[in-house]
């Protein structure tokens, strides 16, 4: 694969907006869909916790039917400097995160599903995510660019 970055400590390198495009494909059925839309990395606040709220909004296509969507997750500090502990809206593991190579592998298992995660950081405004989920009932890959956002 490609080249990637080196990120010293995950959080800031995360902190701020991105914009984002995803693409969706369906292995077993052969359907695609997209999402495109923003994610925030902002302060948590209301949670006692040091970390980041990642608020990800924007529209989903699906056979061709648009539809809004958003998530959000929780970015803590993570074990070791400069890696984060993801986690869902209320509080549930979703993964852990190094990026201080510049790419992380890492699993969540979900009821009989695997989603198996691959970050890489290409450079200072630029990251990706590929997703590969793989069960029963789902045969994915989601992958998503990030591009920082910047203000005028």
């Amino acid at each position: 694969m490609g080249e990637f970055r080196p990120v010293p400590d995950a959080l800031p390198y995360l902190a701020g907006g991105w914009l984002l495009e995803r693409s969706v494909q369906d292995l077993a059925g052969a359907d695609e869909g997209t999402f495109t839309g923003t994610t925030t990395f902002s302060p948590l606040h209301d949670t006692g916790r040091s970390g980041l709220l990642h608020h990800e909004s924007g529209t989903f296509v699906w056979q061709g039917v648009a539809r809004p969507a958003e998530r959000m997750l929780h970015f803590l500090p993570g074990t070791a400097p400069g890696t984060a502990d993801v986690r869902f809206a209320d509080g549930r593991p979703f993964h852990d995160l190094d990026l201080t190579s510049g790419r992380w592998v890492t699993d969540h298992p979900c009821a009989a599903d695997l989603y198996r995660g691959e970050f890489t950081v290409l450079d200072a405004d630029h990251w990706r995510t590929v997703w590969r989920v793989a069960g029963p009932a789902k045969d994915l890959v989601l992958t998503t660019d990030y591009t920082r956002r910047t203000t005028v």
